[in-house]
């Protein structure tokens, strides 16, 4: 009993730490870029846009009398500009974009019992690969690149779990395979498309959004994003429970009443959905899912209430350390999925002659 309750006080130790290391890195990041701004002037900012809508609330009621924010700045518009346009959304989505693709690298794992599992294992990444590179082709908008990556990594998805019902023999290993199949097939299509593509200007934007890249984000891109990923993440957070007994193995699970079909394609379905939301926001960035569980689960476990919630947070620190070395470390930016394959491509090998200890 006193064994458990060390345990327990060590997880929630350990979550809370992580909680305030992503609050350190989160804020560390405004300070962070070409253009020099001081840890007051990004405070002042910061607090000055925070409180902007309850000074219009108050006057809509009051008048002008009941103004209350300073009319001059101690800063220039220019830095004012850089953290809110630049730096605040890139921030964010990479906070976004790390912890989504951790709960989903947690979750197929334990869906599959599998430790080499991650997003991509469903040909979520090739089917959002192929529709952004088909809506850059067709000369489509920022937004509507977006939709069509978004919308083929569902799709895919959704071929890939057919396939699997028709399929004679284990689900999980239709799924899989399934899964492999349509990522050639998407990945061939991708192929196809950088082939006709116009080499001067869409080639390059192909190339470089496969590469994975935080540049240019804007707050509205986060704000559609948001929404499917909040959805999918509070899914897993509210069946995360569940995962453990799916881990047990299936007749066990079934054996404790558990609909196992319906449960392991809620978990696949949300996890599917923010990895979806996550790459078309921020284009082909991997090994966040394969590599991030893993170091969560030496700190807190193989339990999935707390390995969930610490994957989150560790993906969002991880990818917010990665994205400030992107944007810094040369004169030129690296795309940051290059950055990230440099990690996980080596700890994939390890996994391989390590797989049997590793859940």
């Amino acid at each position: 009993m006193k064994e458990k309750s060390a345990l327990q006080h060590h997880t929630k130790r350990t979550l809370l730490l992580l909680s305030l290391l992503l609050f350190a890195v989160l804020a560390s990041s405004f300070l962070f870029g070409r253009y020099g701004a001081s840890a007051g002037e990004v405070a002042g900012i910061l607090a000055l846009r925070t409180a902007e809508p309850a000074e219009k609330a108050l006057i809509a009621i009051f008048g002008e009398g009941a103004a209350f924010l300073p009319e001059t700045r101690p800063w220039t518009e220019q830095a004012e500009a850089v953290v809110i346009n630049i730096r605040l959304p890139r921030i964010l989505a990479a906070a976004m974009v790390g912890a989504c693709l951790s709960a989903a690298g947690a979750a197929y794992q334990g869906v599959f019992q599998n430790p080499m599992a991650s997003p991509d294992v469903l040909g979520a990444s090739s089917g959002a690969s192929f529709g952004a590179a088909l809506a850059i082709l067709l000369a489509f908008s920022s937004r509507g690149i977006t939709a069509l990556a978004f919308g083929m990594s569902l799709l895919t998805v959704l071929l890939v779990y057919l396939i699997s019902l028709r399929a004679p023999g284990s689900r999980v290993m239709n799924l899989i395979l399934g899964g492999i199949m349509l990522s050639s097939l998407f990945s061939a299509g991708t192929s196809y498309i950088k082939l006709v593509a116009d080499p001067n200007n869409q080639l390059p934007a192909i190339t470089y959004w496969l590469m994975g890249s935080l540049s240019g984000m804007r707050l509205q891109d986060i704000a559609s994003a948001a929404v499917p990923m909040c959805i999918g993440a509070l899914i897993l957070l509210l069946l995360r429970w569940r995962i453990n007994i799916l881990t047990f193995g299936e007749e066990e699970a079934r054996s404790l009443g558990i609909n196992t079909n319906l449960l392991r394609l809620a978990v696949i379905g949300s996890a599917t959905l923010i990895t979806a939301a996550s790459i078309s926001l921020a284009g082909m960035i991997g090994w966040v899912g394969l590599v991030i569980p893993h170091f969560a689960r030496k700190l807190v476990g193989s339990n999935y209430r707390q390995l969930l919630p610490a994957s989150m947070l560790l993906g969002a620190v991880f990818l917010l350390i990665t994205d400030n070395i992107s944007r810094n470390l040369l004169a030129v930016e690296i795309p940051i999925g290059i950055l990230t394959a440099f990690v996980g491509a080596p700890f994939f090998i390890y996994l391989l002659f390590r797989k049997e200890k590793t859940l």
